[in-house]
């Protein structure tokens, strides 16, 4: 499940929900809406995996 990647990431990151789903798809109630069932499309859960790997590949220089 995408929630489940995104609740590790944040935790990893320190990132706030909010930062989060701003910058991943411009949507600020992302994560919120993920925690009370909302169904993320396909597109969205790959521009959400792209921004986490990203992060993660400039986090790591």
């Amino acid at each position: 499940m995408l929630i489940r990647k995104i609740e590790t990431f944040l935790r990893e990151s320190g990132m706030a929900p909010t930062r989060f789903g701003r910058d991943a798809v411009r949507d600020p109630r992302l994560v919120f809406d993920l925690r009370n069932g909302r169904e993320p499309s396909a597109r969205m859960t790959k521009r959400v995996e792209h921004f986490m790997n990203i992060w993660r590949e400039e986090a790591a220089r």
